[in-house]
């Protein structure tokens, strides 16, 4: 009997094979694997060239150059360093089942990981706070939204994401209070997996999803309810011009609108199961962590598609980057809409 039971220890697949305390590690059949790295590989392709698309479009035309593009741009540079750093490291580690890369690095990986999720939902509120001046306030919009304040703006939502990030992983605020417990029965060589407390997990969920998405979900509801009594009285009193400006302000609010809507629908999943792991004793299985995160991930994916659903400017833009006009001279001050 002991003889059977050793030898099935044996054979145990682990990360490690000749290392004490390795992770166990968990080998899909082939016919699985090749699937899911072609699906992540995919999503890790789609999203670096989409946002990186964005950003050249930002970047390159200077009609583009407001203090609302800038916040969508410092949004898609969130994206691509998910897609270009995160994702691929994360694609090895949930079809491998194991990380290769050692401690420090997985610490830099989760932190990153942390900061750029943190990063998109402040910069979302961002710019619902930006869409709520230039619909309910459109006369004080050109003062006190400006190109110096979405600068200020960036600056706080990278600043405290990086705090959030790399705070809570190398200050090991994560575990704190239940580190004993982490070390003994959890940590192994060859694993990579954000483990928090009950205190970490509420907290770093309200701060980093839940309360920024109250405040969004306020800002749009005022948005939607002033939008509403403009479209009602905007024949009345406005001219013909300023009509078009009210509709292209409603248009990108609307833009906006969806990419918080697609931002939250995406990342609900993950978070509410963040909170309630702790509660019910880490119950919820990490494959299921796992696909939740993924869900999570295809935000960064989505967002440069919506544009390019919503936005007409957005597709000539793009139309002339991937077809080199770009490249001439003069191209930069090409109108992409009208005033």
């Amino acid at each position: 009997m002991n003889s059977s039971l050793s030898t099935i220890v044996s054979i145990a697949p682990l990360c490690y094979e000749f290392l004490n305390g390795s992770c166990p590690k968990l080998i899909y059949p082939l016919f699985l694997r090749v699937p899911l790295y072609l699906l992540f590989s995919s999503v890790v392709v789609l999203t670096v060239f989409g946002n990186l698309f964005v950003i050249l479009t930002i970047v390159h035309f200077k009609q583009l150059h407001m203090p609302t593009n800038y916040l969508i741009l410092s949004l898609a540079v969130t994206d691509l360093l998910l897609g270009g750093f995160v994702m691929p490291l994360s694609m090895v580690r949930s079809v491998e089942t194991c990380w290769y890369l050692g401690t420090l690095f997985c610490k830099i990986h989760s932190s990153v990981d942390i900061t750029l999720s943190t990063a998109s939902i402040l910069n979302l509120c961002f710019i619902s706070i930006d869409r709520y001046y230039a619909v309910c306030h459109p006369l004080l919009y050109h003062n006190k939204i400006t190109h110096f304040t979405a600068l200020i703006m960036i600056s706080i939502c990278w600043c405290v994401s990086a705090a959030v990030g790399f705070g809570i992983i190398f200050l090991e605020l994560n575990i704190l209070g239940i580190e004993e417990f982490y070390y003994k029965y959890i940590f192994c060589e060859g694993g990579c997996v954000l483990f928090q407390s009950v205190a970490s997990s509420t907290a770093s969920s309200l701060l980093s999803f839940y309360f920024p998405g109250l405040v969004m979900l306020s800002i749009y509801m005022k948005i939607f309810r002033v939008a509403q009594k403009q479209a009602k009285s905007i024949h009345d009193f406005k001219s013909n011009k300023q009509s078009m400006l009210s509709k292209e302000e409603r248009k990108a609010t609307k833009t906006l609108a969806v990419i918080m809507g697609v931002f939250l629908l995406l990342w609900t999943p993950f978070f509410l199961c963040n909170v309630i792991d702790p509660y019910i004793g880490y119950s919820i299985p990490p494959v299921f962590f796992d696909m939740f995160v993924w869900i999570g991930y295809l935000n960064s994916t989505c967002n440069p598609i919506v544009y390019a659903f919503f936005y007409k400017w957005f597709r000539k833009a793009l139309s002339m980057v991937l077809s080199g006009k770009i490249f001439q001279s003069g191209s930069s001050r090409t109108p992409l809409f009208s005033h």
